[in-house]
């Protein structure tokens, strides 16, 4: 089954159904949508932050880290879940927006950056930890998320004027 046969099926299914057809549920799945999105966005904005030695310099990185991530997992599980019901309802036309693929080649490029962050710079963080400037490679993989984030937010608002 190629993508193309994949998408009408998708939209067939009764959830994607249900989204599409009634009146309330696509804007009450985009609101959460739009709210999960931004508990994400802000609260990587706090890390990258204080990567980039630009907030929360008194703090140790993993401290900032452990009380903001679990919030950053929850809010992306969720806007994950609402992306994909809001997608499901108008899967063939959402595959062939370029601001909703340019949406996820943004998010596929900032989860590539946070694996290269973790298996590479945070390795060391026990060494860098309290540093008010941490080291070039943490601060390079803070700016490459932000304007990931920001690239997202503006993909995800671009859609919204592409599709209707």
């Amino acid at each position: 089954m190629t993508p193309h046969d994949l998408w009408p099926a998708l939209e067939q299914a009764p959830f994607a159904v249900a989204v599409r057809q009634n009146a309330v549920l696509f804007p009450w799945i985009e609101s959460v949508h739009v709210l999960a999105a931004t508990l994400v966005v802000g609260t990587v904005a706090i890390v990258d932050l204080r990567l980039l030695g630009l907030a929360s310099r008194g703090m140790a990185v993993r401290m900032v880290s452990a009380q903001v991530l679990p919030c950053t997992w929850t809010a992306f599980g969720l806007a994950a879940l609402t992306g994909f019901l809001l997608f499901s309802s108008d899967a063939t036309a959402y595959a062939a927006d370029r601001p909703f693929l340019l949406k996820m080649l943004a998010l596929l490029i900032a989860g590539a950056n946070m694996l290269a962050f973790q298996f590479i710079s945070y390795r060391s963080v026990r060494e860098w930890d309290l540093a008010a400037n941490p080291p070039l490679a943490a601060r390079s993989a803070a700016a490459v998320s932000l304007a990931c984030w920001i690239a997202v937010v503006v993909c995800g608002r671009w859609i919204g004027f592409s599709l209707n």
